[in-house]
This record gives C-alpha cells, structure tokens and sequence, in this order.
C-alpha cells in the first residue's frame, strides 16, 4: 500500500519490518543473490545503493538507471528528482548525437526528453537544435565535451550531489552496521529460546525445519521438529507463539513486536485517518510466574528463578555456543520499583538540595534552556515569579494584570469587572531564553523579553482566545519565531512572535483544547493537539485542517511531548476515573510502540510528566516521584523526595537533567539534584556568598518580594527591542571618566547615577585563573581566528600559516564537566592518522591573506578559508571533505545560516556577499552593498536578517527571505580618533537576537536591529591602543574587549560600563623585547565568565576569574587589604552618557 505524501510516495511499514528488509538485504548479497538483492532495494526504497548506481552510470545501462531511480523518486518530485532525470536523458542524447545516430536521437528527444519541456521550453528549444549541428561541440556550452566515459564522469559526480540533496533519498544512502550474517543470528537465538521453553529438552536436539516451531516432545517421528502445530500463515513473522505460564510474550523482546492497536494512521506523513480508539493502554498481556517451576533434570542451560525472587531471569550460557547465540534478555520478569532494573539512576536528580517558599499552588514551571540554574513558575493565584537557584533569590515577581484594559474585547472586560483574578495554566521560556509566556485562565496571553537578572519587560499582550488559555508554545513555522497558543473556545492559533500577529487558526476539535506540542521533522512543521474529549489531531501550518485523528489512551486527556533530540514521542494523560498512562508512540504507524507501567489509578489532577537525557522520563504520581528508563516500561526509581509532596505534583527537569524541580503540598517546590547538580548548585552558592562579602555597601540586592524590571505604568508593553538605556546618548562615554561598575537594576537608575563607580584592576596572575594552551607545533604564527565548540568540549584555533588546531578537554577528577577550563590543561588533539586541517593558499601569501572559518552547529565539521579555496573539513577525523571557490575574489568571512547548515554566508574580498549551499554546490544569490571587503556577518534567526560589515565602516542589512537589501548605516567614527583606512569591522547577535555589538578599533556600539539605530557607544582610553576584537559572553551580559597593548576591558553589556581591567601582565610572561597582545577573542558558549584569548605569538590562552569570586568585577583586596595588585579604578565623573 502506498500513500501519496506531499508530491512523494511513502510506503506503509513498520519500522521493525523495514528493518526486517535489511536483514534479508544482507543475507541475499552474502549469498550473491545481486540481481534479487537490486530488484529487493528499487521496491522497498529503503536503500539506495550508490555503489550499484555508479556501475550502471559507467556503463550507461540507462533503461536499468531510470528503473532503479523510480523505486525512490519521480520525476515531478521536487525540483533535484528533475534535475537527475534531465541529466541522465540528456547524456543519453549527447552519446546517440556523438555516435552520429540521428534516429535514436530523436526518439530520446521525443520519448524521454519532451517532458521537461513542460518546465523549460526554452531549454528544450535549445536541445533540439543540436540536431541541426553536424558536432554538438560547436554549440558554447558544450565545446568543452569529451568523450563518452569523461562525461560520463563528470555526470556521475554532479548527479551523486543532486541524490545527497534531496530530502527524499534522506536516511537512504547508508546501510545500516550490521554484524555479518544477522538474520542467521536470529534465527539461531530463536531455535535456541524454542529449545529452553521445552518440557523435556533434549541434549543434541534435532531441529530438521524452519517452517514449524521445535519442541523437543515424546515422539518427533510424528512431526517435524517435534513441534507443535503450524502456526497461521497469515502473519507469521507477527504472531506470538502461546508460551508456558511464567515467560513474558516472545514478542516483547523480539524484533518482531506486534502493535497492540495498530493503525492506518502514519503520524509523520499526516494522512486523514478515520478516528481508532485504544481499547487499552497496555502492550499486550505479561504473564506472571505464580508458582516456583521445576527444572528439568538433565538440563543444566537454564537457571529458572522463582517468582520470589530478588533477581531478574538468568540464564547460563551453554558450552560451545557463542555469546551472541544465547545471550537472553535480563528483564524478562517484570521489574518492580524496588532497583532491580539494569538501568543505572546515578545520572537522575533525586537528592533533596533546597525548598523554595511560593505562597501559591504550583500550575507550571520551565528553567531556563540556557541558565538552567533560573526557575520559571507560574501559580494557581495569577501570579508568576523567576527563582535564581544558585543564591536562591527569587529575581522577580508579577501579579495578573491586564497591561492596556482598553484594547480589550468587552467581554474581556465583563469578565474581569465581576472577577479580576486568573490562574496560570503555562509558563514556558523560548527556545533561546530571549522570551518566556504566560498562558491564564481568562483570555489572556502575555509574552515577556527577559535580560537577565531580574530584568524583564512587558513584550507582547495577546487576547487569545473566548475563556481559558490552556497552553502555550514556541515554534518555528517558515523560519519566523511564533507562540503557538490553545484554549477552551476549542481552537488553536499561532501568533508571530515580534509583532503579535496572528498567523494561523486551526478548527475542528469538538471540545477545550488541552494542549499543543510543536515539532519538526525533515522540514515539516507541525503541530499535535489534545482535547478534553481524548481525541489528538495534528496540524500543518496551512489552514487546511488536521491530517490526523485518534484517540487517547484511556481516553484520557493528554500531553505529548518528544525526546530531547527530536526521534522520540511521548504522551500522559489522565481518564475521568483518575488513571493515568505514559506512553511511547510509534510514529511510523499510530500506534502505541511502549506504554510504561507503574502508575496509579486514583488520580485527582492530571499527572504531569518530563523527559531528559533522550533516556528518562519523570511523573509526579501518589505522592511520589516515579523515574523510567525509556526503553523499558517497568520502573526504574521511585522516591518521595523527603516527603510532603501533593497527590500529584508538577515536575520538571532542566536541560540537562541535572535537576529536578518539584512542587509540594505546601505550595513550595523543591530541587533535586543529582551529583552534577548538588557541584553546580555549590559553585554558585559559593560564588553568591563570596561576591556578597565584598560587594561595595551601595550594591542592592534584589529582594525576594519585589518585582524589579516591570513597571506598573505600562499599558502597551513595551518591544523586545526596547534600548539599553532610557537616557538619550549625547557624548562619547571614555572608560577612565565613567562610574565604572554594573548597574544594579533597572528600577534603580536615578540611583546609581549618584554612585561612586569602581572597576577592578588585575595586574598579577594570582589574581585570575589563565591557561595558556600546550601547543607541540614549532609554528609560532599568529591566531587569527578562534572559537569554542559548540558545547564547549574544546577551542579550535586557525593561525596565520592556514592551519587549525584543536584542543580538547577531557572529563576527570579535576574536570568533572569535561568542558573548557583554566583549572585542567586539556590535549591537542589530533586524529590517529597524524594528519592536520590545512586550508589551501594557493599563490597567496599567508601573512598577508585573510583567515576565516564558521563551524557547524553539531561540531561535525568547519567550513575555512586562508586566501584560498574554502575547505569543507570533519572535524573527528580532520579530513577535507570538499573544496570551494577558488580565488579570486578570496572569502573574508563564512557563516552558517542558522536553520540551514547547508546554507553559508560568504564574505569576500571584492566586497560582495555570497549565499552559497554547500549540497549542491550552487551559489544561490550574490549580495552588493559593500565599498571594501567583508569583515563580518551575524544572522538574527528573530528578525530573519543578515547583518554585514565591511573595512568600509558600513553596516548593511539584508532580508534572508529573499536577500533583499532593506538598510545600510555608515558607522560613526568618535570626534578625535582617526581610524585605519581600512579597518576591520565585526558584528555579533546578543541573545534577544535585536541588539547587535559592532566592533570597530575606535570604539564599541550598540545597534537596535533592523533599524541600526546606534543606542550607546563606547570609546577606549588612549592608553590601550587600538580595539582589536570584542565579543559577548554567552549570556550576553558582558563585553570582552582586547586592545593592542595586551589589557582586556570587561564591560557591562547593558550600559556599557567598565566592570574589570586584566592587564597584560596578569596572563603575560614579562618581556619587554616581545610584543604579544590578542588579535581575536571568543566567549566559552555555556560559561559567561570563561573567555579564550588568540595571541600573536601563536599561543592560546583560557582565563577565568578566581574561583571564589565567581565573576569578574569582584574586588577580594578592598576587603582583605590585599596589595596593590589588584586595585580599583575609579571615576573622574559620573558622565554614563552615550553617543548617538
């Protein structure tokens, strides 16, 4: 049965049956079945064997090649399925022209190749001209034509490209790592399990057949094997054989699991289904073992247990026989909660490390996906509060109120005349941690742009829907950011994200909307819906209704949720008699794959569930906290968590699962930590008390009942893109005249305008932790480009001789995280092949060629340039993947889009901007706006913008929509400074995706996007020379600043106010004959207070503030009259003004 899917064919199997088709795959070619095993891959399409399509190119047994490409594409597929097909039929026309064959020409021409002209008539106009011509070759774009195994050649090269990027030969083109002779395997551990299930087995059995089960019985004479009658022939490899009591179903652990409701739904093609109810939850029936089974005598293979056992089902392994053979499963025995479950819960939360007292009844919380140590809590009274875990302060705190009651709907406004109190049904934060929503019981949405601290601002306020909003979600549609909201009026809408607007409204549910969940897959976007009447539906972003409807099990209300890395489909839900259920859904089929057991069956609230570590799951369940492994549905943990918990409580876990945050029956939450947690809680703990012991007596402390950051006036909340400062720039601020220390808070600007600032000198290397980086090379070249890894495992650095160099910490005692550090030296690291990742240089000189790389978001691979080619390299094993755009002009600068990463942003010395995409090798666009070369780009995945900067001191704006140019602005160069003529120019997104930072060497400036409305500027102090780089911390909440004499300026992002000097003497060795300072700077991606310095010596070194400081700006020698190492600067003035 096939199913047409957006224009392609999906065919209808089940994941364990397609990979059934591997396995007989792999045993047709051992047993060199080729032509079966060929025929067997064009009908399934479940692998395109590239090899075989190769030979076939070569050959140019065309008829085979359109056949065998039709097993996985159409012609009228998509737009690379064209192009193949275009190019194959064209080859085969060349060649019959070449061999001077008119006839077959025509035939080509009229059979094969007048379907495209439907598509381009031109083109088609074009080839048949070349009837005309007594050589082809005279035509100009086919004068470089070889002969016919060169063309062949090159065809195959680019139609290889074409296949890797069409999303329809996705997952196709590898086959899967299988141990030779699988399906033998198999076969054998089944033989060998039919053997152990007999009465009486005998020692040598007699196995004659395959086609029946084997039982060792009285008289084998009479049937085959011995065996018991055959099974139906209807579904056999799916059938459970009945087994003897005390054994669960052989299903449950073969490959060969029958769905226990299967459907004809398939959830990731999104089909309209007819409604399939669940008449259970469970997978089937597990037979418990009632009675102690005697074993056989004269076997000594099986060690059968009793049912009171404390130890799962074992089995010895019999002489002669291999491991894999008669390797059983362990958990074949039901497992109950009591630990005896071979998954290990030392990574799980569950040491009680702290209580935080709300006041109000727990309805939902969500930590920060960056912060994790920050807590997002809404309450059953309204109001919703951000607790910071590491001081246990809580940051903020905001009662239910209507920001701007006269937009309002009447109704709206009846409503809350007669009763003006909500409850918060959904607190969640956004993807980056830029926004966070609150979905409330009456009407209302509220979104809110966080800075950090306790500083929050009023975004957007949403009449959503007609009564309650019952949640709220993040989304992605057409690469915009959207708010995903759903409600009691029975609808789901889907608002833009920065406007406000609605975008998008779903109908079709026939009661209250209990939740959404969000997803991709293969860049389908979509959304699931569950309702209070059990049914779920899913829905594209195309108002045309929902493609999908079933019901839940139990017909139980739900909520789904995937797996961190996206592969994995969960549910929980509770019925009206108070059961609940989890499960596992398997998406290729609608079915129910796993449903976890354990749960209770009184319920009074829905129970709430979490996953994390794409390994756990979590439920708050009678009084308890219930932990499973996700691959088996027998608990893993159960704990009470030091008591006091409500029958249900609200859990939740942090990204990285390290905590947990539960709710009480005392309308607190408390945080469970596991051994990584409880360290990281301490650090901060640390850090907190040890920064309030030196904190200057004008510091104020945010307190735990205040609401800092929201005003009480505001009626129109304010846009995320509000300005870092409510003061209108009017002078250059110099850092040796400004009140130098980090504002406090929003609320307290008139105060610290009175304020003596003070900013920290480090001038000695006992005073900060540094690193330099063992390096074992002889190049003393400088670094010209340098970046932390993505998860912060490592720092790769590109000197100025075009090679890469790549240190990586490893996970130990001393460095429990295994991620960079100043505290451990890490290992330059390089593949065993001993090889390096050199760019190529061509004819350019490498002091004078311009270095540039981008790394892709998983840390697979970096795409570099050092005046030559841009090199495509893999970074596990440093080899050149592929090589690009040759000189000239040369790259300047690369980045990756950042929802494409075959897409990459090409700067270039002639000043233009290229999009290039990598899979195709084709260069989609070209941008001009530039006088001089490229310097910087930075894209802002909020506003779907690219930001260019060039030596020009210009900064351009362009649309990634249709790569329009919407802006340019030219920088300003401060009175009194005189630049260099062509000057680098750098740019870098804050968090919120609005706020750019743009380097130059006569300043820092901070841009609203995408106006490029300049809001503060910041000049150095002559001393220090030229800027030579800058960047954001992680968390956006600080600037690092290098300058040619060696010093680094930290800045507070916000207000641009010096927090903290290092001298160059502090990291340094002391020689006045060497000149070494730092030409680039990058930000560790996960710790805000971690930065790796790039020298011109070719060294790298790591620095971090001392341990009990915690951050910098902290002043231990005021307190304790240390020497004048580290000193304070202070201000001449307490002019904080910025220039326009």
């Amino acid at each position: 049965m096939t199913l047409n899917v957006f224009g392609g064919k999906l065919k209808v199997m089940s994941s364990l049956s397609r990979e059934l088709v591997f396995l007989i795959l792999q045993f047709l070619d051992e047993e060199k079945f080729k032509d079966t095993v060929h025929r067997l891959e064009h009908e399934s399409g479940f692998f395109f064997n590239m090899r075989y399509f190769e030979e076939m190119v070569t050959s140019g047994e065309w008829e085979e090649v359109v056949k065998y490409l039709s097993g996985f594409t159409k012609v009228d597929d998509n737009r690379y399925s064209m192009k193949i097909f275009f190019e194959i039929q064209k080859q085969k026309y060349l060649e019959a022209l070449d061999k001077k064959d008119r006839a077959k020409a025509v035939e080509i021409l009229v059979k094969d190749l007048k379907v495209f002209s439907a598509f381009n008539e031109d083109l088609f106009k074009e080839i048949t001209l070349l009837l005309t011509l007594d050589n082809f070759r005279e035509n100009e774009q086919l004068s470089k034509y070889g002969d016919i195994k060169s063309a062949r050649g090159i065809m195959l090269g680019e139609l290889k490209k074409l296949i890797e990027a069409n999303p329809l030969f996705r997952d196709k083109l590898t086959f899967p790592s299988l141990k030779s002779t699988r399906l033998r395997t198999l076969i054998n551990q089944s033989l060998n399990w039919q053997h152990q299930l007999c009465k009486n087995p005998k020692l040598n059995p007699d196995i004659k057949t395959l086609f029946v089960d084997h039982c060792c019985g009285p008289s084998q004479s009479s049937q085959p094997n011995g065996a018991h009658a055959p099974l139906p022939v209807t579904n056999p490899l799916l059938g459970v054989v009945p087994k003897p009591a005390g054994f669960l179903p052989l299903s449950a652990h073969g490959p060969f699991q029958a769905a226990p409701a299967p459907m004809p739904a398939n959830i990731t093609g999104w089909m309209a289904n007819p409604t399939v109810a669940h008449p259970s939850a469970s997978a089937g029936p597990i037979a418990i073992m009632k009675r102690p089974r005697t074993p056989p005598p004269n076997s000594s293979a099986v060690d059968y247990q009793t049912a009171d056992s404390e130890h799962v089902l074992k089995r010895t392994r019999a002489a002669g026989t291999s491991d894999e053979v008669n390797h059983m499963p362990v958990n074949v025995l039901p497992v109950g909660y009591s630990g005896q479950s071979s998954s290990s819960s030392e990574d799980l939360p569950k040491t009680v490390v702290m209580t935080l007292n709300q006041g109000s009844s727990v309805k939902s919380m969500d930590f920060h996906p960056i912060q994790q140590i920050l807590l997002l809590v809404g309450t059953n009274a309204g109001e919703f509060l951000i607790w910071d875990l590491g001081s246990r302060e809580r940051l903020a705190q905001t009662n239910f109120k209507v920001w701007d009651l006269g937009a309002c709907s009447m109704l709206i406004k009846t409503t809350l005349t007669n009763d003006y109190t909500a409850s918060v049904n959904r607190v969640t934060w956004s993807p980056d941690g830029t926004l966070f929503g609150v979905a409330y019981s009456k009407n209302i949405v509220q979104i809110y742009s966080y800075h950090g601290g306790g500083d929050i601002r009023n975004h957007l306020e949403i009449e959503a829907h007609n009564g309650s909003v019952n949640d709220l979600a993040f989304s992605y549609p057409n690469q915009t950011l959207s708010i995903v909201t759903c409600g009691d009026d029975r609808l789901i809408k889907v608002w833009n994200a920065v406007t406000g607007d609605k975008q998008n409204q779903f109908e079709g549910h026939e009661a209250p909307i209990y939740s959404v969940c969000p997803h991709f897959k293969e860049n389908i976007q979509f959304i699931f819906s569950t309702a209070t009447d059990w049914n779920i539906k899913a829905w594209l972003y195309d108002n045309m209704g929902s493609r999908l409807n079933y019901v839940a099990p139990g017909s139980s209300p739900s909520t789904m949720a995937y797996s961190d890395d996206g592969t994995r489909l969960f549910s929980c839900g509770t019925n009206k008699d108070g059961q609940s259920f989890i499960v596992e859904w398997n998406e290729s089929e609608g079915s129910i794959k796993r449903t976890y057991n354990g749960l209770g069956k009184r319920a009074t609230r829905p129970v709430q569930f979490d996953t994390t570590k794409n390994r756990y799951i979590v439920a708050g369940d009678e009084w308890l906290v219930k932990y499973w492994n996700m691959d088996n549905a027998n608990g893993l943990m159960v704990i009470d968590a030091e008591g006091g918990l409500p029958a249900s409580p609200c859990v939740r876990f942090n990204k990285d699962g390290m905590l947990l945050a539960v709710s009480t029956n005392d309308n607190g939450i408390k945080i469970l930590a596991n051994s990584d947690g409880i360290r990281v809680l301490k650090t901060m703990e640390n850090r907190s008390s040890d920064a309030s012991k030196v904190a200057s007596s004008s510091a104020v402390k945010t307190s735990a009942m205040t609401t800092p950051g929201v005003t009480a006036n505001a009626t129109t909340g304010p846009s995320i893109m509000d300005r870092v400062t409510t003061t209108p720039p009017a002078a250059m601020m110099n850092s040796e005249n400004q009140n130098l220390v980090d504002r406090p808070g929003v609320g307290d600007e008139a105060t610290d305008k009175s304020r003596i600032w003070k900013a920290t000198e480090i001038t000695e290397p006992s005073h900060c932790r540094f690193l330099r980086l063992p390096d074992n090379t002889s190049s003393a070249m400088r670094v010209a480009r340098l970046i932390y890894t993505n998860s912060g495992l490592a720092v790769l650095a590109l000197a100025a001789n075009a090679v890469h160099k790549l240190w990586k910490w490893q996970k130990n005692d001393h460095n429990s995280t295994g991620k960079a550090t100043a505290s451990a030296p890490p290992q330059m690291w390089q593949p065993t092949s001993g090889i390096l990742m050199t760019n190529d240089i061509s004819d350019t000189k490498t002091e004078d060629s311009i270095a540039c790389f981008a790394l892709s978001k998983n840390d697979s691979y970096v795409t570099s340039a050092s005046g030559g080619k841009i090199s495509l390299f893999n970074m596990m094993t440093f080899k050149t993947m592929t090589t690009f755009m040759p000189p000239t002009p040369a790259a300047t600068f690369l980045a990756f889009h950042p929802r494409d990463n075959n897409i990459i942003a090409i700067g270039m010395d002639d000043a233009s901007i290229q999009i290039y995409n990598v899979r195709v090798d084709e260069v989609k666009t070209k941008l001009k706006g530039h006088h001089k070369r490229v310097t910087g780009l930075a894209f802002s995945n909020v506003l779907n913008v690219l930001v260019s900067s060039g030596a020009d001191s210009l900064l351009c704006v362009w649309s990634t929509d249709g790569w329009e140019k919407q802006l340019t602005r030219q920088l300003q160069i401060p009175g009194g400074r005189i630049a260099a003529p062509s000057a680098d120019t750098h740019v870098q997104f804050h968090q919120n995706q609005t706020h750019l930072l743009v380097v130059h060497e006569t300043q820092i400036a901070i841009f609203e996007a995408p106006k490029l409305e300049c809001l503060k500027q910041w000049g150095p102090r002559e001393a220090s020379g030229p800027i030579t780089h800058a960047a954001y911390s992680c968390d956006s909440q600080t600037i690092y600043v290098t300058f040619e004499d060696g010093s680094i300026d930290i800045l507070t992002a916000s207000t641009l106010r010096l927090r903290c000097r290092i001298s160059s003497t502090a990291y340094l060795p002391s020689n006045p004959s060497s000149r070494v300072y730092p030409l680039v700077i990058a930000a560790h991606p996960s710790e805000p207070n971690q930065f790796a310095l790039g020298l011109t010596d070719g060294g790298v070194c790591v620095v971090e503030p001392l341990e009990l400081e915690g951050k910098w700006g902290s002043s231990p020698g005021v307190e304790n009259g240390a020497g004048s190492s580290t000193s304070t600067v202070a201000a001449a003035n307490t002019n904080d003004q910025a220039q326009r």
